[in-house]
């Protein structure tokens, strides 16, 4: 069907309307209204019925205008830049790969470091800050774990945490470090290998993640689905676990309700 035999309203074939375009690359209709006014990425062409589109070579650029912007180059620079027959933009973009691979891999071991502490610790770590430091890397801050108390304080879980918490040396605290990476290692690696919630394995997985969070308080089943739910709901558990695979957080989720339903606990329920 070709774009003059289009209803109005249908997005025209050959091209991408601002709305398709904007909900491709991520970002508002706003935003590339304000680019286009600015003549920074404008739509290359319109069908005879007045469509505003983007074609592959507007997308590619929008694109790139997103990983300028993103490692902080300003607009008004990044039109200079893609413009600019002078500029090698392939060997720009691989300076700029660089850059974000740098950023990105600083903010997994931020994340990493903030997941441990709600994770393993439950607030209020019974260490001083040279030790916590060393335990959970150098991103890690010791400020973060008053941050939690005030979160957490209060619970019958934080209760039971810091009396176990205050029993812990440094060396039981790198081991519990060590035995979430295991776990993590483990779970990213059935989950690639398609392992379905409640087979054998997802369930031997599910029990031991709820044996780790026992270490400090007590987990019941339906305690776990209620915190294995925030892995595929909350932003900062999704990213956390997409940052070790890709739709890990949904699946453990999914894994730990199917174990918990296979010991009468209903999730649906709770």
């Amino acid at each position: 069907m070709s774009n003059e035999d289009r209803r109005p309203g249908e997005p025209p074939a050959g091209g991408l309307t601002v709305g398709r375009a904007a909900a491709l690359v991520g970002v508002s209709v706003k935003t590339l209204h304000h680019w286009d006014a600015i003549g920074l990425v404008r739509p290359g062409g319109r069908t005879r019925s007045g469509y505003r589109v983007y074609g592959d070579d507007d997308v590619a650029r929008l694109h790139r205008v997103l990983v300028y912007r993103e490692i902080g180059i300003p607009l008004s620079a990044i039109g200079r830049l893609l413009d600019d027959p002078e500029v090698d933009a392939r060997e720009h973009l691989r300076r700029q790969r660089g850059q974000l691979v740098d950023r990105i891999s600083r903010l997994e071991r931020m994340v990493g470091a903030v997941d441990r502490m709600l994770l393993e610790s439950r607030p209020g770590i019974r260490l001083t800050p040279e030790e916590q430091v060393e335990i959970f890397g150098a991103d890690w801050q010791p400020s973060w774990t008053d941050e939690a108390e005030e979160r957490w304080g209060g619970t019958e879980e934080w209760a039971q945490y810091t009396e176990r918490a205050a029993r812990m040396d440094p060396e039981d605290w790198k081991d519990v470090a060590a035995a979430t990476e295991a776990l993590e290692a483990d779970l990213a690696s059935a989950h690639r290998d398609g392992a379905e919630p409640g087979s054998d394995r997802a369930n031997a997985l599910a029990e031991r993640h709820r044996a780790l969070i026992s270490t400090y308080f007590d987990c019941t089943y339906a305690l776990q689905v209620c915190i294995g739910r925030t892995y595929a709901e909350d932003p900062g558990w999704v990213a956390y676990y997409d940052a070790v695979a890709p739709g890990l957080g949904g699946w453990l989720c999914r894994v730990i309700a199917a174990n918990a339903r296979a010991h009468g606990v209903a999730p649906d329920a709770l």
